[in-house]
């Protein structure tokens, strides 16, 4: 993969990386528990709890992200980035332009995909 390519993806993994970061942080500072006191009724209780509830999965996800931002940011460093883990051949830029983070090119990524469907089956 060419510097170039390479330069680019770091690029839009750290600005994606600092984007989860501060919403996190902005998440955090503003308050997720509300007073009772503030609800007049349990409807209202029971929905500001769903939104919180949603807004924690969110968060988990965006975790999750994170996490495979600073693999994929390490993989840069060790000069293994756009590498497929499974196969060894070259992850297209095409593949990365869509999913930076992505691990496996598409043909060993369409190959688990069918096993794993057997499985749900």
């Amino acid at each position: 993969m060419k510097k170039k390519d390479i330069e680019h993806f770091k690029k839009l993994l750290q600005e994606r990386r600092k984007a989860i970061v501060d919403a996190t942080e902005t998440a955090r500072e503003g308050a997720m528990a509300v007073e009772q006191a503030d609800l007049p009724d349990e409807v209202d209780l029971a929905s500001t709890e769903t939104g919180q509830t949603l807004n924690l999965r969110l968060r988990d996800r965006e975790l999750v992200l994170l996490k495979k931002i600073d693999k994929t940011l390490q993989k840069m460093e060790d000069g293994e980035f756009g590498v497929c883990e499974r196969c060894g051949e070259e992850i297209g830029v095409k593949r990365l332009e869509a999913r930076p983070v992505a691990e496996l090119c598409i043909r060993c990524k369409e190959e688990l995909e069918k096993v794993e469907k057997g499985f749900a089956e």
